[in-house]
């Protein structure tokens, strides 16, 4: 026991300098997963930050792809509408006959890679012809309203008269109303084409939505056009109406090309011969 006595005062200093070491190493150890958890965490929101940006990146370069595949996808539907909007129902039945459609209209989507709205007469260009079904007098619009009128197609493209044309002239008419007019444009203004040949009696005002009136064989009724801005205050025979269009025709993204599956028939019945 002596022995012990003398071995605890001799060394006692490094015994105590040990038992600190031991308390130490302890309360790290404890310690240890708060340290842990705290270096994972922040490891992590550096790298999810990086993910994030990364990701944003991806789908950015992305977009293109993205569109293109929504274009069509909107395209496939607007067919599909206009089979359903066109389904024949069998006299004897409620039942939906399948099989049957009348569909009068097809729609094509394109993409504009040329445009000119600064001259008197201008035309666009898109990246579909003949090799899509398209051809001249086909209607051209996109989400917001009407574009042009397909003018001369090659293989692969498509020359589009504009709206923003002088020679420009397309029935148009009042939306919820059957007075019709002359959709043209005076070469002034890009964002500005004048409805003519409306009825005096024609019940129109600032604000009033023109949309096309369907009396021909190139655009479906109801494309919208614009909204009136300005009235001719003398009301006179061709009763001028400035009206404001829906699109900026300085900045146009994909456009769709309709086809009138029965002008042909229309164009045939309407010139022949009168006895």
């Amino acid at each position: 026991m002596q022995q012990l006595i003398y071995f605890f005062q001799k060394f006692k200093y490094l015994l105590f300098f040990l038992m600190l070491q031991l308390i130490a190493v302890v309360l790290t150890f404890n310690n240890l997963n708060f340290h842990k958890s705290k270096y994972v965490s922040s490891a992590n929101a550096i790298t999810g930050s990086m993910y994030n940006k990364i990701s944003s990146i991806s789908e950015y370069f992305q977009l293109k792809s993205v569109n293109q595949q929504l274009l069509e996808e909107n395209t496939l539907l607007r067919n599909q509408l206009e089979k359903n909007n066109s389904i024949v129902f069998n006299k004897d039945s409620t039942v939906v006959d399948s099989v049957e459609y009348n569909q009068k209209y097809t729609f094509t989507n394109a993409k504009i890679i040329n445009n000119n709205y600064s001259k008197a007469f201008n035309y666009l260009t898109i990246n579909k012809g003949k090799n899509s079904g398209l051809d001249k007098e086909m209607a051209v619009v996109n989400g917001k309203g009407i574009i042009g009128i397909t003018d001369f197609s090659s293989a692969n493209y498509t020359r589009v008269q504009s709206i923003l044309n002088k020679n420009s002239n397309i029935n148009a008419k009042l939306k919820n109303q059957y007075f019709f007019g002359s959709l043209k444009w005076d070469g002034k203004d890009y964002n500005i084409v004048q409805l003519t040949d409306v009825p005096r009696q024609a019940p129109v005002k600032v604000g009033d939505t023109i949309e096309t009136g369907g009396r021909s064989t190139i655009f479906p009724a109801g494309i919208l056009i614009g909204t009136v801005i300005n009235v001719d205050e003398n009301n006179s025979v061709d009763n001028n109406i400035d009206v404001k269009l829906f699109n900026d025709m300085s900045n146009i993204g994909p456009v769709y090309v309709i086809k009138n599956l029965d002008k042909e028939e229309i164009k045939f019945i309407e010139n022949q011969d009168i006895e």
